[in-house]
């Protein structure tokens, strides 16, 4: 028995509806706030910024410049870029999306985000370092709202 289609379902293909402007202001958000005695630094999807010095390193130089010597865990931010990109290319291609798709990829870049965070509280052992995993919440937040029915249907199909 199919699932009735929901009237979001029914939204022009690249119409902006609230899920999808849920999913783009994802991208304006920062991730991870790292509040330490030397700095801050606010981790986005596009790089890292640190409100101070207005720096910006974005996130080609961050993979392809700064990573050389780096822990694995610290690639978990952009495996979860990655993931919220192939979840906002999912949520675009209209009548050939699957709601289940993109659900799942929020919930894995949730997680490898989380990873992410978590590697500074427990990797760094650096006095009066305080990390804000904001990134996973607001992903998981989004997953659920917007799909829990989808997400619900594939675990009780798999």
């Amino acid at each position: 028995m199919s699932r009735p289609a929901r009237i979001a379902d029914r939204s022009p293909p690249l119409a902006l509806s609230g899920r999808r402007l849920a999913l783009l202001a994802l991208g304006i958000v920062p991730w991870t706030i790292l509040v330490a005695p030397g700095g801050t630094t606010l981790v986005f999807p596009w790089g890292l910024f640190d409100p101070t010095t207005l720096h910006v390193t974005t996130l080609p130089d961050y993979l392809f410049v700064l990573t050389s010597g780096l822990p694995g865990r610290l690639i978990a931010w952009p495996v979860s870029v990655l993931c919220y990109l192939f979840a906002l290319a999912s949520a675009f291609a209209g009548r050939f999306e699957d709601r289940r798709v993109t659900a799942g990829l929020l919930v894995l870049a949730g997680a490898s985000h989380a990873s992410f965070a978590l590697g500074f509280v427990f990797g760094v052992a650096q006095v009066g370092l305080v990390v804000l995993p904001l990134g996973p919440v607001t992903l998981w937040l989004v997953a659920w709202w917007f799909h829990w029915p989808d997400l619900r249907g594939a675990l009780h199909r798999g």
